[in-house]
């Protein structure tokens, strides 16, 4: 065959890969909530097999959360429990512990991907609304932070679901929007307590505008708040039986912040985590000037109204500017804000949207795409390499399962009843008990005030195994408690280069009738 010949043969091909490749984007563009949906899958599917890939161990919050999920408590000293009871289901459906908590994690951002598009589809239609989801992969805090599913990431849908009923609540005054206002708030602070921000926020929304204010002549929102306040109360008992634990661990939290951040750390965090979404505007051209506006394709939604504008700018940005600022004052934990920039992306198409058009669709739906895909695979290989290469001992290096076998077996030589309480180090304690046959409940600290599950009916009917890393220091009177105990210590592989981990194991058979005290306060966070 001719040259000549093979050209008109290829070029037929290509133009039509090309006219079909052109045809599937141009049905995508029409119908935006399937390009959202493919958004959504490829983040769970790369965010969740990347870290279930390369992480021996699972993050350090997954694991307490997993400890804590199985004792089934509506409240600990640190937070409310949804999100670990959300972790004790997903391992109760599955029977793992290595990959459902990095899906779980996914399945709520991708959540709030979702939310964000239907209240931004109201203010502005669905083009525009779609383009504002494909800014958020952009945002750090919807990418390298979400393999570690805590409070955090829980309450994120929750933020952009109340954000969208408020909207639609305001604006249709239909009943139904109110009380799912109220029921989704209600259970938004069961995610973290932090959720009572945004609350505030809206509520000053509500006495500013105009619209919303004069719904508050109809009984629907009172009834809402009646079910808000339904739905918080036993929250609210809990927190009162528990002598206010988890206000005084944010204090003790704050205060260690204060001594070991500088001022303006928590700043400069949030601000590092929104660097790349005014690189995602430019690459994708919406920040250049155009003599007029685009044209969008398949959308004629005029512009949002100023009232919505503010709406984005008030509930979208003002928790976390007010945050910024207390952090200048009082300690701030860098990851509190991660679900505080749910509307950015919204907020930037509301005001930048006058540019959208085919082109800058395209290129935001690539650079979405090349986020999440690109992230993914360099979290994966950092970690990796830091275990293996590297030899840093992170979280994520700890041999979880292997921890756990040992645990086991050490206390069946001993004990020849079930493993139900760990304590120690929390860390390694944690890890032991995770994968144990037994689930054995964590002694969070040895401390009976910050575990109430542990009593000492149960530490003397059950005994307990300790468990502490080499180098960590027994107080004297865990000393005094372990006196003539056989201490057992195992050595784990967990990187290719650094030398093995020994880990320290005495157990504490049932029957015994003294235990340690309680410390004087709440550990430290870190």
């Amino acid at each position: 065959m001719s040259r000549t010949s093979e050209s008109a043969h290829v070029w037929p091909a290509a133009t039509a890969a090309e006219g079909h490749l052109s045809s599937l984007w141009s049905g995508l563009v029409r119908r935006p909530w399937r390009l959202l949906a493919f958004l959504c899958l490829t983040q769970i599917a790369c965010w969740t097999v990347m870290p279930a890939l390369v992480n021996v161990g699972p993050p350090g919050d997954v694991v307490e959360g997993f400890m804590w999920g199985r004792e089934w408590v509506l409240l600990t000293y640190k937070h409310p429990q949804l999100p670990c009871w959300l972790l004790e289901i997903s391992h109760l459906l599955t029977g793992s512990f290595r990959w459902p908590q990095y899906m779980l994690s996914q399945l709520l951002v991708s959540t709030t991907f979702v939310l964000v598009y239907l209240l931004a589809r109201d203010i502005m239609g669905p083009t525009r609304a779609l383009a504002a989801v494909l800014l958020m992969p952009a945002i750090y805090f919807f990418g390298w932070p979400t393999p570690q599913f805590n409070h955090d990431y829980a309450q994120m849908p929750f933020w952009a679901g109340i954000s969208w009923l408020l909207w639609r609540a305001a604006r249709d005054g239909r009943p139904g929007w109110w009380l799912a206002l109220g029921l989704v708030s209600g259970i938004g602070l069961y995610a973290k307590f932090s959720t009572a921000l945004l609350l505030a926020f809206g509520g000053l929304w509500i006495l500013y505008d105009v619209r919303a204010r004069s719904r508050l002549a109809t009984p629907w929102p009172w009834l809402g708040l009646a079910i808000f306040l339904g739905t918080a109360a036993p929250l609210a008992i809990e927190l009162f039986r528990l002598d206010f634990l988890p206000l005084t661990y944010a204090e003790h939290r704050n205060a260690w912040v204060v001594a070991n951040r500088a001022r303006l750390y928590y700043i400069g965090v949030q601000l590092a985590g929104l660097s790349a979404v005014p690189v995602v505007l430019a690459l994708s051209g919406l920040l250049r000037r155009q003599t007029s506006p685009a044209q969008e394709p398949l959308s004629t939604h005029p512009a949002p109204e100023r009232r919505a504008v503010v709406y984005l700018a008030w509930m979208g940005l003002g928790p976390a500017l007010l945050i910024m600022v207390a952090s200048l004052f009082t300690g701030t934990g860098e990851s509190w804000g991660a679900t505080m920039y749910n509307l950015v992306g919204a907020l930037a198409i509301a005001l930048l949207g006058q540019r959208l058009g085919p082109a800058e669709l395209r290129r935001l739906t690539v650079l979405a795409l090349l986020c999440v895909v690109g992230i993914s695979s360099a979290y994966a290989a950092t970690r990796w390499t830091s275990c293996n290469i590297l030899g840093r001992l992170q979280p994520v290096c700890w041999p979880a399962r292997s921890i756990s076998q040992a645990a086991d077996a050490v206390w069946h030589e001993t004990v020849s009843a079930p493993l139900r309480i760990v304590g120690g180090d929390d860390v390694a304690a944690r890890l032991a008990g995770l994968e144990a046959p037994d689930q054995p409940s964590i002694f969070t600290t040895l401390d009976r005030r910050l575990a109430p599950w542990i009593t000492v009916q149960r530490l003397h009917d059950q005994g307990m195994l300790l468990v502490w890393p080499k180098g960590w220091k027994l107080s004297a009177q865990q000393q005094a408690w372990t006196a003539g105990l056989p201490v057992k210590t195992v050595f784990f592989d967990w990187s290719l280069k650094a030398p093995p981990l020994p880990i320290n194991f005495a157990v504490i058979p049932p029957g015994r009738t003294s235990f340690p005290g309680d410390p004087a306060g709440p550990p430290d966070p870190e």
